[in-house]
């Protein structure tokens, strides 16, 4: 059973779209909710990428408290989700972490090109985890930042690695302590360690572990 921290780490992962809400400037008084991609950054807080002209741009600029929202199906009308509340403020991504957007977000380049789109980061104060019926619990966001962190500097080697070592069939898009973003024969997946958190030095070998139990239960299923 994952603790509150692993499903937040996962969630934040597996769904490429959260809901994120601020304050109306529009409407005094009222949320203001519309759909944002994102990725995290190496502590697994929301980065996005918006526009100066957006609704939410002018909405933060006036109050940078907001909430984000993030759900996953589990099957048989049940959901997993967590509700992030917090700030969002606008950052100087390095170009590592620029990199890493872009992987998620291919298409996103070329708003890069135009001049207006800034990127933002979300800093979680409190989140609600919800694993399911009956199962939610809050968590303070300060739990992400004391996580067990791979730098990006040692993720942009080890994609570098996989990129000449591993499964052509498969593509990795992020590297975190908890696990791996991939493309997997044309398919997202988040591919977790089921053992918990592992260093830079354990990712390797964890990860090689971790795919070839994963390819083995989808070939098993497919036969």
């Amino acid at each position: 059973m994952l603790s509150r921290l692993e499903l937040l780490i996962d969630l934040l992962h597996s769904v490429p779209e959260a809901a994120l809400a601020t304050h109306s400037t529009t409407l005094d008084g009222f949320p203001f909710a519309s759909a944002v991609p994102f990725v995290t950054d190496a502590h697994h807080r929301p980065v996005f990428l918006i526009s100066g002209l957006a609704e939410h741009s002018r909405n933060l600029r006036a109050n940078p408290r907001a909430s984000l929202m993030i759900a996953k199906a589990l099957g048989e009308g049940e959901m997993a989700r967590v509700s992030l509340m917090g700030e969002v403020h606008p950052i100087e991504a390095d170009p590592l972490q620029v990199a890493r957007f872009l992987r998620y977000h291919p298409h996103a380049e070329r708003f890069l090109q135009l001049g207006d789109f800034r990127f933002h980061r979300f800093e979680p104060v409190k989140v609600l985890t919800v694993g399911g019926f009956a199962k939610a619990s809050w968590l303070d966001g300060s739990r992400l930042l004391e996580a067990p962190v791979i730098a990006l500097a040692d993720e942009a080697a080890l994609l570098d690695r996989h990129e000449h070592e591993a499964d052509p069939h498969c593509q990795l898009r992020g590297i975190d302590a908890f696990g791996a973003d991939a493309i997997l024969d044309g398919q997202p997946v988040r591919i977790r360690f089921g053992a918990g958190p592992v260093t830079q030095e354990a990712w390797w070998p964890t990860f090689q572990r971790e795919l070839a139990a994963m390819t083995a239960v989808k070939i098993a299923a497919s036969g």
